[in-house]
């Protein structure tokens, strides 16, 4: 009895819906390919941290929120700029592989360029966590064109897009606002006085970036801020620090003959704020726990 209630419900329904309509189909959620509601619990990825705020050239902000995918083999890469990059293996395994191989962290800055976008703290590789450089190259189209992996668990993608075509469209100077503009002008001119060597004005001009948001300060500068703590020179033996010692006191000598030279009057360091260095007109004792060791920006990657 049942059985045929059923049907005879089933076939009243089908005469009165009338002619049959189109099927409206309903995008898939942009979820930056992270805790999309519609997967499983245990299938969602979990990123380790927040991305870095959105930075660069501002005509590149307009990417954020969106994102590109890619198949090649048997793997689906997705690119959501300024938020992540992830991986899928597109089979039918119960246990497909599905993780992050970064999350943004920092512009590459070289030459006064931006050369790519690095994304970083992806899912644990080993005894480290996957990471990827996005380069930005022009085309007719936004558009995730290729994916390597020319190390383990270090991944290369070329994002194309129209928005990087014009020459001048990846510059960090024009990037920057009018406050920075002028305080790298003034390193310039204090690199031509020579009141900086060329370490010093590196070491500046990553400050700089640092504090217009492109690059990131070094993980043991922050763990060190966490910690409480300042974060020194380590040196492994007593010899190597009387070396680096002897060098140092070289260089100030140095720098105090060149003030002299130009009449600048000089004093002896006092425990001062980073922004008072910041402040000052010949910024030569610029943050130096943050920038130790750091790559040169003159024809090198930061």
């Amino acid at each position: 009895m049942a059985a045929r209630l059923a049907r005879f419900l089933l076939l009243f329904g089908l005469a009165t819906r009338g002619p049959a309509s189109k099927m409206k189909v309903v995008e898939e959620p942009n979820t930056f390919g992270l805790n999309n509601p519609f997967l499983p619990q245990t299938s969602r990825l979990q990123p380790k941290r927040d991305p870095s705020p959105v930075s660069g050239p501002a005509h590149l902000s307009r990417l954020s929120g969106k994102c590109f995918s890619l198949v090649e083999s048997t793997y689906k890469y997705e690119f959501c700029p300024f938020h992540n990059v992830t991986q899928h293996e597109q089979t039918f395994r119960w246990n497909a592989y599905s993780g992050i191989l970064g999350i943004w962290h920092e512009w590459e800055i070289a030459n006064n360029t931006f050369r790519g976008m690095w994304m970083r703290d992806g899912d644990s590789c080993r005894s480290r966590s996957r990471q990827s450089k996005v380069e930005l190259t022009c085309g007719k189209s936004n558009r995730l064109a290729h994916v390597s992996e020319p190390s383990t668990c270090v991944y290369v993608l070329t994002f194309e897009t129209p928005l990087v075509c014009h020459p001048h469209s990846l510059l960090v100077y024009p990037a920057l606002p009018a406050a920075l503009q002028q305080r790298w002008d003034q390193v310039e001119q204090d690199l031509a006085d020579e009141l900086i060597t060329s370490q010093g004005y590196e070491k500046l001009l990553r400050a700089l970036f640092e504090d217009a948001g492109y690059l990131r300060a070094p993980e043991e500068s922050e763990s060190a801020q966490q910690e409480g703590g300042a974060q020194s020179l380590v040196f492994e033996t007593l010899e190597s620090c009387n070396k680096a010692h002897k060098e140092l006191s070289k260089e100030i000598r140095r720098l105090k003959s060149v003030l002299t030279q130009h009449g600048i009057p000089y004093t002896k360091p006092a425990e001062t704020s980073t922004s008072a260095h910041l402040g000052s007109r010949t910024p030569i004792d610029r943050a130096a726990e943050q920038l130790r060791g750091d790559p040169g920006l003159r024809g090198n990657t930061l």
